[in-house]
């Protein structure tokens, strides 16, 4: 019988672990240390084909990893930054290795690895160099050859050392599509809605962004998960945010009375929600969209317009294909792969193929459709440009997708099995967290080139005027936690990180495109300055702003770091004007989500609020200081809040949308399911009203929040 995993010398299973990247032990503050549990790391390295199930088995493949290692001629990845010295694995190379370069244009090169010497020293210039030097960005396919016979073969990335900055400093607005209804959506907020928002915003408001949550497509069910987070894919959009009047097709619908009963039904739904106070309701939203669009598609596309679904599908190829079949295949079977006929759970499988050719109909209909919302997600980035703004729509890539969803079935060789993401214990949640998202394999990333992660960034670049990543340090390394397990019994398994920014550097710099990566919380050391050397901004949200590591006190605005985007909240914080009056406690009071009493709640929240109020009232951001507690003069603090963000250095700054109406409202309230309606809020007004987009863009509450930011003094002061 195996020994349990506690029974494993540590240091083999230790050495074992570091060898495939999972962690022993990880490190929540500066002064401590935490040691996962051996039952995680054998967990961890069971999901990366490890075994590890007894001190043989851990012996056997610690060997195996050792020789493998030593043996090997090149990493699956070579990553060369423009400009640097040869990568690190190139300069291990042994002397006279042959190198051949195929680039991705299909040009062969050929050059020698010189003598160690010579690439240590300041004239390093033979074949090699000029070899390695010449290549174009791009990602290429290396082979080299030993002088004994050994072989290797790599993916080979050669990246910019940078990517593009924001074109000067500029503010910009933050929502969730989805509650910005107007007069003419559906019941929630569509893509026509988004250009609008932009246009405003760049013509009248001299803003340089729209910053949206996650538009991947969801998952379908009974009800669906609101979350933006946890969708079926991340590589193609949800169609549910089109705007069914822009598409070409819908003016040549025959069917005219029958569109025109849905479209009354629509505006039922809408004033439900705008005039009712309803809640946003997605599914009822889509029920009715999917009805007109099997309508609009069954119009042919003319010549110009097929010729550009046709080169749209060419580029997305197989991808594309799989999504489109999951989705045909999700109507017949429901929307979690895993309870479909044993046959329709391998994507390669002869039964699948057969599925797909039985469903070609429906397969070309979800295909239409991710072109069709391609289509208005680039020309909401064209209104945001045209509108004069510098940076335009900044979407949110999700973290990972949901394990039942499109992508999780089409990329099961390079998912790990029973595993799910989440986070580990810390000051905000002892318990840790469970995302109940299936994490990358990075051994399995590595052997495709990252080829996902590549054809995920490409796609979503196509029509972002810069991306935000959620949870970036997920580019260094991710919290597993085993099928099963609580969050506290996970580890962490470290992914190329060179690699992965490498990759996301060439597509960004392709796309002239910002990156903006959500890194609060818990970083590992090295990783901001890390990011912030290769131009990936931050992320500062006010009320974290403190001084840490002195007197605790808020941060100056003269001690903010410059390359992030700056905001007072974001979708998972309480709203400003919450935070100054106290209701996110009353709301998390009521929910029975505190875990001390009401009153030392109310009374931390009061003097940190006041505490802040203090520091803008000393730099003389304050029109006219109130009198009385915080929240007494909401408004002007809202403002002077938005002031101090002015005087920071910060390259971008982001405004919460709802703040400059006063909705006291978080989107979301983590840690809440159906006691609390996450995702499903319109932006509404400081009584709780709904307020449509065309009374947004009227409203003087905003439009003086705005005019803060759009002074021509609203520059850092020196």
């Amino acid at each position: 019988m195996a020994a349990a995993p506690e029974e494993h010398p540590a240091e083999d299973l230790a050495r074992l672990a570091e060898l495939h990247g999972v962690a022993t032990s990880y490190r929540p503050a500066p002064d401590r240390t935490v040691q996962v549990s051996a039952s995680a790391v054998t967990a961890a390295l069971a999901a990366l084909g490890v075994d590890a199930s007894g001190p043989d088995a851990v012996r056997t493949a610690l060997a195996a990893r050792e020789r493998e290692l030593r043996e090997r001629l090149l990493p699956p990845t070579v990553v060369q930054w423009s400009g640097a010295e040869p990568a690190t694995a190139l300069a291990a190379l042994p002397a006279g290795t042959r190198l051949r370069v195929e680039t991705e244009d299909g040009e062969e090169r050929i050059g020698e690895e010189r003598a160690g010497e010579q690439r240590a020293g300041k004239e390093r210039a033979g074949e090699e160099g000029a070899l390695i030097a010449d290549l174009p960005l791009g990602v290429h396919r290396l082979t080299a050859t030993a002088p004994d016979g050994r072989t290797g073969e790599a993916c080979l990335v050669v990246a910019p050392d940078r990517l593009p900055a924001p074109p000067g400093r500029s503010y910009g607005l933050l929502v969730q599509l989805y509650s910005l209804l107007s007069r003419r959506s559906w019941g929630m907020g569509d893509l026509g809605d988004l250009a609008e928002l932009a246009g405003w915003a760049g013509h009248t408001a001299g803003a340089g962004f729209v910053q949206v949550n996650p538009l991947h497509a969801a998952v379908p069910g009974a009800p669906t998960d609101p979350s933006p987070y946890r969708p079926s894919s991340r590589r193609f959009p949800d169609p549910v945010h089109l705007r069914i009047e822009d598409i070409p097709e819908f003016a040549h619908v025959e069917d005219r009375e029958r569109l025109s009963a849905l479209l009354e039904r629509a505006g039922r739904l809408r004033a439900a929600v705008l005039d009712k106070g309803a809640l946003i309701d997605r599914d009822a939203v889509w029920e009715l969209k999917r009805e007109a669009l099997e309508q609009v598609l069954a119009v042919p596309l003319g010549p110009g317009r097929q010729a550009a679904y046709d080169a749209f599908r060419a580029a997305h190829g197989r991808a594309l294909d799989d999504h489109a079949t999951w989705c045909a295949l999700a109507e017949v079977h429901g929307s979690d792969w895993h309870r479909w006929p044993d046959g329709l759970r391998d994507p390669r499988s002869a039964a699948t193929a057969r599925a797909r050719s039985a469903l070609a109909d429906r397969v070309e209909f979800h295909a239409r459709l991710a072109w069709l919302t391609d289509g208005q997600l680039r020309a909401a980035q064209r209104a945001a440009r045209e509108a004069g703004m510098p940076v335009g729509i900044v979407h949110d890539l999700a973290v990972g997708v949901h394990p039942a969803g499109a992508d999780a079935w089409a990329q099961q060789d390079v998912f790990a099995a029973g595993m799910s993401v989440g986070a580990p214990p810390d000051a905000f949640n002892a318990r840790g967290q469970d995302w109940g998202l299936p994490p990358w394999r990075p051994d399995r990333l590595a052997a495709t080139g990252h080829a996902p992660y590549r054809d995920l960034l490409r796609a979503l670049f196509r029509y972002a005027g810069a991306l935000r990543i959620d949870h970036v340090m997920g580019l260094f390394r991710l919290w597993w936690v085993p099928q099963g397990s609580p969050p506290t019994d996970g580890t962490y398994v470290h992914y190329d990180a060179e690699a992965m920014l490498a990759l996301l550097a060439l597509e960004a710099t392709r796309a002239g495109a910002v990156v903006i990566g959500e890194d609060l919380g818990t970083v590992e050391p090295g990783v901001r300055e890390t990011l912030q050397r290769r131009g990936v901004l931050g992320t500062s949200v006010l009320w974290f702003e403190r001084d840490w590591e002195g007197d605790g006190r808020p941060l100056p605005p003269e001690r903010w770091r410059a390359d992030c985007l700056a905001t007072a909240t974001t979708h998972d914080l309480p709203p400003t004007a919450a935070r100054l009056t106290g209701d996110h406690v009353d709301l998390r009071d009521r929910l029975g989500l505190l875990t001390r009493s009401a009153a030392e709640e109310r009374a931390e929240a009061t003097a940190d609020a006041a505490e802040w109020l203090a520091l803008l009232g000393s730099l003389g951001l304050l029109d006219s200081p109130a009198a009385g507690p915080p929240g007494s003069d909401e408004e002007e603090e809202i403002r002077a809040v938005h002031r101090f963000l002015l005087r920071t250095p910060a390259r971008l700054i982001g405004v919460w949308l709802p703040d400059g109406l006063g909705d006291r409202r978080p989107q979301n309230l983590p840690g809440t399911w159906d006691e609390y309606p996450n995702w499903r809020l319109p932006v509404a007004d400081s009584d709780g009203r709904p307020v449509p987009l065309e009374e947004l863009a009227a409203s003087p509450r905003l439009r003086a929040l705005l005019d803060v930011l759009r002074r021509p003094d609203a520059g850092p002061t020196t």
